[in-house]
């Protein structure tokens, strides 16, 4: 008897840091390579005609899910008046929040203030509320701003699932990229706090690597799939590269290399081979 295929959720993190990024997510979901990005509000390139070019394309059926990435961190900059702290007006870079966070010199209620603003720009973006809440950089899992994440998630997007980066089923493997156990590491206290609150999390995730090793991607993913259980999440940063993206981000020939991958032919294959498939519903 042939087993039923586990659904994933393949993500691509940044809708709206560029328009390049932009097209090659859009032009992912219109092949049926990716099932689910989040939205970046707070871009100075993302625009609600941005918004309504990937909304649109759902109508008459749903090809993706369509969340809220939720940037805490440099070089963009809050939309709430009187978010601190700030350097030059923009938030920390990732170093300085991670630091602040983890020693609890952050401020719970700015925070909270700043991601109820990101949810409203969301929700006039699109029309409603995001399907799922996630961080850029992973933000959203660093003690303080976790709380203030779940408890607006909650308040504000209580059907949304929020993202947790671990892998329970490998949370003792240490052999792993240190950043993958730091995700694992932190996404622990992130659970518990999601289910006291009633709050729905994915039970697994992958696609961590090392951006600055000159990885080959094509090598790589197939590892990410490995055990994965129903409703998963993939992590991914297809995109096209642009003026606006290398202003914004280090991140940038590495994006190609992924919508390479993705849009290859051969991709929906690798999928099935492994026993998953990239319904919506």
């Amino acid at each position: 008897m042939t087993a039923t295929p586990r659904r994933i959720w393949l993500c691509a993190d940044d809708y709206g840091i560029s328009h390049s990024v932009n097209a090659a997510i859009r032009d992912l979901v219109l092949r049926g390579r990716i099932n689910a990005t989040s939205a970046m509000v707070v871009a100075p390139t993302f625009q609600r005609s941005e918004a309504l070019s990937l909304a649109i394309l759902n109508a008459g059926t749903q090809r993706v899910a369509i969340g809220l990435h939720v940037t805490l961190t440099a070089p963009f900059r809050p939309l709430s008046e009187g978010y601190r702290p700030v350097r030059k007006g923009a938030f920390l870079p990732l170093t300085s929040t991670l630091r602040a966070a983890m020693l609890r010199l952050l401020n719970p209620e700015k925070i909270a203030v700043e991601v109820a603003a990101q949810i409203k720009a969301f929700e006039a973006a699109f029309g409603k509320p995001p399907d799922f809440i996630d961080g850029h950089q992973h933000v959203h899992l660093f003690p303080q701003i976790r709380d203030a994440v779940l408890n607006v998630a909650k308040d504000r997007a209580p059907d949304a699932w929020v993202r947790q980066c671990g892998h329970p089923g490998r949370s003792k493997d240490r052999t792993r990229d240190r950043k993958a156990w730091l995700l694992d590491y932190l996404s622990r206290g992130f659970r518990k706090r999601a289910k006291r609150l009633g709050v729905k999390v994915n039970p697994a995730f992958a696609g961590t690597y090392d951006f600055n090793a000159s990885p080959d991607f094509a090598a790589l993913f197939p590892a990410f799939l490995e055990d994965l259980p129903d409703g998963s999440v993939v992590m991914c940063h297809p995109g096209f590269v642009d003026d606006e993206l290398k202003r914004l981000d280090p991140l940038t020939t590495l994006r190609e290399a992924e919508y390479n991958y993705f849009s290859d032919d051969a991709f929906p294959g690798r999928l099935s081979a492994k026993g998953l498939t990239l319904g919506v519903t």
